[in-house]
């Protein structure tokens, strides 16, 4: 690898948007000497961008498809891919390709994606449900910056690849949305048996969908995906961590029963739910918003603290269940439409 390799940055959008100009902007201010910007929305009728190549791709286009279409138009040696609500620090690329020179082996880096500072009680209240152990448990670290570690599974919301190992692979040749980027990891880690290591330097801001129901239809989207992948990338996807949620839902669900079968079972069920919720509410009154780049709480008004406090605590039941309930429907599901947009 030269010592400074050329950067693609690929950004896959559907419509164009006010995050996307944001995520342009941090882009052009990265410390690295060499890198091109590469967009791919639906469409595009403004004016050209200086320093930015456009390359509309019609509105059914998946996000994966967009991703190769990127690719092929790229000359960087590094295929750094970004989503269009995500934005870098000034030194992202800098600190990727320091990865990427320490050994040969790595095909691949990806970094935390951490809420900004500056989103509302909603998004903060997806960032910190996302990150807190009861959801994130071991995977925490892909929203909040955790030490280095070697992974096998990392979203393309800021995930770097090198070119030659992403074109032996070729590419990410999916429709599946979220998924394109399981496909991806698996085809590095166990076909070209390349190393993918989070490094916390590799940061990037990402935000978060609002409370509730945009938060929950990208839980459901995620919980969908991920159980039909147990199937079909049971390498990554068929772990407890990702079961449980459904485990939890049956046992809400049918629990109830143990009524008519003996108290004491009923009363385990009942404890069980009251135990639950206090973790839930436990964890709503402990979390940091320091952990996901959220200001201080106590600079939040009392009102602003108390409703980011209650999205957190419903928020994670909702998700729990949400995830579940989907992640079944996925495990039972023949097949998925593969083409999704990048708005669902």
């Amino acid at each position: 690898m030269n010592k400074t390799p050329k950067a693609s940055i690929i950004i896959a959008v559907g419509p164009w948007n006010s995050y996307l100009d944001e995520s342009i902007a941090h882009c052009k201010k990265l410390n690295y000497p060499d890198y091109e910007i590469i967009v791919l929305p639906d469409e595009y009728e403004g004016i050209p961008l200086e320093g930015v190549t456009i390359i509309p791709t019609g509105k059914k286009s998946s996000p994966g498809y967009k991703r190769d279409l990127g690719v092929q138009n790229s000359s960087g040696e590094i295929l750094a891919f970004l989503d269009d609500d995500a934005y870098p620090i000034t030194d992202w690329l800098t600190k990727a390709v320091e990865v990427f020179q320490s050994d040969e082996s790595i095909g691949a880096v990806g970094g935390p994606a951490v809420t900004p500072p500056l989103d509302g009680i909603g998004p903060q209240a997806s960032g910190l449900i996302y990150s807190s152990c009861l959801v994130g448990g071991t995977y925490r670290f892909r929203y909040i910056p955790q030490a280095r570690r070697e992974v096998d599974d990392y979203p393309t919301c800021n995930l770097l690849v090198r070119r030659d190992i992403f074109e032996a692979i070729g590419g990410f040749d999916t429709g599946f949305w979220p998924g394109e980027d399981t496909k991806l990891c698996l085809e590095i880690t166990i076909r070209m048996k390349k190393k993918i290591v989070y490094d916390p330097g590799v940061f990037v801001y990402h935000h978060r969908r609002r409370m509730y129901k945009p938060h929950l239809r990208q839980v459901w989207n995620y919980g969908l995906h991920r159980g039909h992948f147990v199937k079909r990338f049971p390498e990554t996807s068929f772990r407890l961590s990702y079961f449980l949620p459904s485990i939890w839902v049956i046992g809400l669900l049918t629990g109830w029963i143990t009524y008519w079968i003996h108290s004491i079972l009923f009363g385990l069920y009942l404890g069980v739910i009251v135990f639950y919720l206090a973790i839930a509410l436990g964890t709503a009154l402990l979390s940091n918003p320091y952990e996901t780049g959220h200001p201080d709480s106590g600079q939040l008004s009392f009102g602003d603290n108390i409703k980011l406090r209650w999205y957190i605590f419903s928020g994670l039941a909702a998700t729990h269940f949400v995830y579940g309930a989907w992640f079944i429907r996925g495990l039972l599901a023949s097949h998925l439409p593969e083409e999704q947009s990048l708005r669902d």
